[in-house]
């Protein structure tokens, strides 16, 4: 399985401090998946896998409860609760149009933010952030 583009990453918040190392090294774990209009990437309250995704080309609408919350665009990424908790998806995600990610299963990910604490720390926060939007 080939790794993605470290280009992809670049344009990700969460990996902003990283150089150019370091992302082509993220970069080799992540898969690249392409998925058409429509399609379900993750489904709400299920265990649909323990990974974490990132939007290279394409949009994706966020629904909780049926109902769309937010449109993930390029360098928008989705999975990082799961990620923590490894529990139960907290929202649907699906395709809108043509939609290109890239995914990397959560024990690489771990090891890759236990060697770069600098991620962790971000991740930390984001999720703290997802959390007090949430009330």
């Amino acid at each position: 399985m080939a790794g993605a583009d470290a280009e992809d990453l670049e344009h990700v918040p969460l990996f902003a401090d990283l150089d150019g190392r370091q992302l082509k090294k993220l970069a080799r774990h992540f898969r690249e998946r392409s998925v058409g209009d429509g399609a379900t990437l993750v489904q709400e309250g299920e265990m649909s896998g323990v990974g974490f995704f990132v939007v290279a080309e394409g949009e994706a609408a966020v629904s909780v409860g049926g109902k769309q919350v937010r449109t993930l665009t390029r360098g928008d990424h989705f999975g990082e609760l799961a990620l923590v908790s490894e529990g139960k998806r907290t929202a649907t995600v699906t395709a809108v149009g043509r939609l290109r990610v890239l995914e990397i299963p959560f024990w690489d990910f771990r090891d890759f933010a236990h060697a770069n604490p600098d991620v962790t720390w971000k991740l930390l926060q984001h999720v703290v952030g997802l959390l007090d939007a949430r009330g």
